[in-house]
């Protein structure tokens, strides 16, 4: 998880590099069509196969993870970009909840309320880093925030049913990729005849534009790898809780390219953020620990 929001803040960083030059609906379908192709040439290379025994479950994950990154990226229109983002976040928060419930209806009693608690933590941590404020005249827009990291969760989870089927990472990211370029190009197309649009649907191509758009598919097709592995074979809520590390990351990435600066509240949330997440991960290893000592003694 920790390579996926070092992998995924590297695309923002070249979404928002590239964003002078084309719509974010072509991004969003370039962005896919790299991975497609990268992850086809990976498919091939390991010689493995991209037939699948459950198409309905690739299409319900690329259908929802799309949704959600859209639904981020519309948000921007009518949020500050903190705020969004700080929405966004609350996707492993989500998880959590859709876990209590689902172990609630399942008769389960086992619940990792430490981890839960390291999830709310970096959620403070969060708030800290952004300071989000939101308008009254701005509750429709938070709610398509909110709405976006509730889907996210979402994808998330079903990334883990894909790994606990047994479909392999590339298959995975490849079907989301392919969906998500099929989905994006047709948008692009209708985009350009709404009201308000430039009525181009493609702008011509710079060869500064075709790097960033290259290291934005690499990037967000190596981050996806990564996010599945993380979803399929770790702990659920511990992968959730180390997505806040990208914020701590976005942080570092603006200050080394544009010079963000912050206060001291701000990097006090942070030291929240890492601490919270080496707490999950202690533990994780302590809840996996005590699971293989009832194990050997049963």
């Amino acid at each position: 998880m920790l390579v996926t929001s070092l992998c995924l803040t590297f695309m923002a960083v070249c979404v928002k590099l590239v964003s002078d030059e084309y719509s974010t609906l072509e991004i969003v379908m370039y962005r896919s069509l790299v991975g497609a192709i990268f992850m086809g040439i990976i498919t091939l290379y390991q010689k493995g196969s991209i037939k699948t025994q459950f198409p309905f479950e690739h299409a319900w994950r690329a259908i929802v993870g799309a949704t959600a990154f859209g639904l981020h990226f519309y948000s921007f229109r009518g949020l500050p970009l903190a705020t969004a983002v700080t929405l966004n976040y609350t996707s492993p928060i989500w998880i959590a909840l859709v876990l209590f419930v689902g172990g609630l209806l399942q008769g389960k009693t086992r619940f990792e309320w430490r981890l839960v608690g390291a999830i709310l933590i970096s959620f403070v941590g969060v708030v800290m880093v952004l300071q989000p404020n939101i308008q009254q005249e701005q509750y429709l827009w938070g709610l398509i925030g909110l709405t976006s990291g509730f889907l996210a969760g979402l994808a998330g989870l079903q990334v883990r049913r894909l790994g606990q089927l047994g479909e392999p990472e590339y298959r995975v990211v490849f079907y989301f990729c392919v969906i998500s370029t099929i989905g994006a190009g047709m948008l692009t197309v209708i985009g350009a005849y709404m009201p308000g649009s430039d009525g181009i649907a493609f702008h011509e191509h710079s060869p500064r534009g075709l790097v960033l758009l290259v290291l934005v598919g690499l990037s967000a097709a190596i981050g996806q790898m990564a996010n599945t592995r993380a979803f399929s074979r770790g702990k659920t809520l511990l992968t959730a809780n180390l997505q806040y590390s990208g914020i701590v990351f976005s942080c570092i990435w603006g200050i080394l390219i544009w010079g963000d600066l912050f206060g001291w509240f701000s990097w006090v949330g942070m030291a929240v953020i890492i601490a919270s997440g080496v707490a999950a991960t202690f533990f994780g290893a302590t809840a996996k620990k005590t699971e293989k000592t009832l194990k050997g003694k049963t």
